[in-house]
């Protein structure tokens, strides 16, 4: 049951997040746009009324949110940003974002948009006026510099070092301690949630200092205080990321990584390790949860048998947080990031026009997506859940639920026979499939079959 001082004190986002569940779709590669803006020739393409197309499939999936990749003129990725209040032309123009806007609106959807502020593209306006006039260009604070020789030695055509994101020269990082860039996020951000947008992804947020997002929050909270922000944090100490910052979540990728390893490795004392720091983490904050995204190895690819994909999909549908779903992996797509140039189009494909479209043998993966996101939404008490491990062993795992008013039990197997798993006080099977014994009592366990699950009530 949760400690009611930590959950007094606890960061829970606006009210709206608490029955959102995410589709989360990187726009240049689903529709197809040209690899760089500079291979665009023929003015605006009008790319998002294709994507557009497919918010009924949100809506049939059971997800309320869609969470948009970069959409804003960018030089190639949409991560290299030259201006962040212009719709990439490869994707169409501010009429087109505004319309898709709109159409989640009439829906019940909620847009979140990709906020990239820790770096620009190299073709920004600011930075280019720093090329163009060094140390006197009034954008020079906006970016840490070191001038060969000192400023004073600055002529024409001498270009500064800056610093860049991880090591990539075209990304420019900005000084985020300088008031001209906070100035700047904060009036970004609040132009598009004043133009329909519900919130903010925070591209590499870990790599900006939490002061910084404070600042920025604070203000654009003033004008929209329902908006929900989320940092992009790989590793490190996230609820401190989140207090410190004031941001509604991160993003959790330690459950990511947990789900697909233990599942591979038949070791669920993996995931349950994971699961005992997910819910240290669910005591202060409700984290951003998904098992797949733009940045890494499709789900369906990650793990070795396949199968197992409905086990992960469990897991994200009955844990604490706001879940997300990468589009495509509802449909069991597949697709390996690779460390070289080109190596995330495997998993930034484009779709086809309709949802209609897709192969049939996606089927029964978007029915199971439907099944468990359904199961989601009917016990919206899950976004806040604190969870608990009941059984251990290598190959099965049986954990709870609660908000200490409500509890749900879920039982996984990897064993290659049936397997029984203790699901104390479980009164009936709501999902998946096994027969269960003395329901109702402190001894109820369920016997799954062969690398199966199963959800239950109690």
């Amino acid at each position: 049951m949760p400690d009611p001082d930590t959950a007094a004190g606890r960061v829970d986002g606006p009210d709206w997040v608490r029955h959102a569940v995410v589709w989360h779709v990187y726009p240049l590669g689903f529709t197809g746009a040209e690899a760089a803006l500079a291979d665009l020739t023929d003015g605006p393409r009008h790319r998002l009324p294709h994507l557009q197309a497919w918010l009924d499939h949100v809506v049939a999936l059971g997800a309320s949110v869609v969470q948009l990749g970069p959409v804003f003129e960018s030089e190639t990725h949409g991560y290299d940003t030259t201006d962040h209040l212009r719709v990439d032309p490869r994707l169409g123009d501010d009429a087109d974002l505004d319309a898709f806007l709109a159409a989640a609106r009439e829906r019940g959807v909620r847009v979140l948009l990709d906020g990239v502020f820790n770096h620009v593209g190299r073709g920004h306006p600011a930075f280019r006026a720093v090329l163009e006039q060094g140390p006197t260009a009034p954008t020079a604070s906006w970016f840490r510099l070191r001038w060969p020789g000192g400023a004073e030695a600055w002529r024409p055509g001498v270009e500064p070092e800056h610093d860049d994101f991880e090591g990539h020269s075209h990304l420019v990082a900005l000084n985020h301690a300088e008031p001209d860039v906070v100035d700047l996020v904060v009036d970004v951000m609040t132009h598009w949630l004043d133009r329909g947008a519900s919130g903010w992804r925070l591209d590499a947020a870990y790599a900006v200092p939490t002061s910084f997002w404070a600042q920025v929050g604070a203000r654009v909270r003033e004008r929209h205080p329902d908006a929900y922000l989320v940092g992009e944090v790989i590793h490190g100490e996230y609820a401190a990321v989140v207090r410190e910052g004031g941001l509604d979540a991160v993003t959790q990728y330690e459950l990511w990584k947990a789900v697909w390893s233990s599942l591979n490795d038949h070791n669920f004392h993996e995931l349950a390790h994971a699961l005992g720091r997910h819910d240290e983490f669910v005591g202060s904050f409700t984290p951003f949860t998904f098992v797949g995204n733009h940045d890494v190895t499709r789900i369906a690819s990650r793990l070795s048998d396949p199968a197992h994909l409905q086990h992960a999909v469990v897991v994200l549908a009955t844990v604490g947080g706001t879940p997300a779903v990468y589009a495509g992996d509802e449909h069991g797509f597949t697709g390996v990031k690779e460390d070289r140039a080109g190596g995330d189009d495997a998993v930034r494909p484009r779709f086809p026009d309709t949802p209609e479209e897709l192969s049939p043998l996606g089927l029964p993966t978007f029915h199971h997506h439907q099944e468990l996101i359904g199961l989601r939404r009917r016990h919206p008490w899950l976004h806040a859940a604190r969870t608990e491990a009941v059984d251990v062993a290598d190959e099965r795992l049986g954990y709870v639920s609660t908000d200490g008013e409500h509890r749900l039990l879920v039982a996984l197997s990897t064993a290659a026979g049936p397997e029984p798993v203790k699901v104390p006080g479980a009164t009936e099977v709501l999902a998946g499939q096994g027969e269960l014994h003395e329901a109702g009592t402190d001894g109820a366990r369920i016997d799954l079959p062969p690398g199966g699950w199963a959800v239950l009530a109690g």
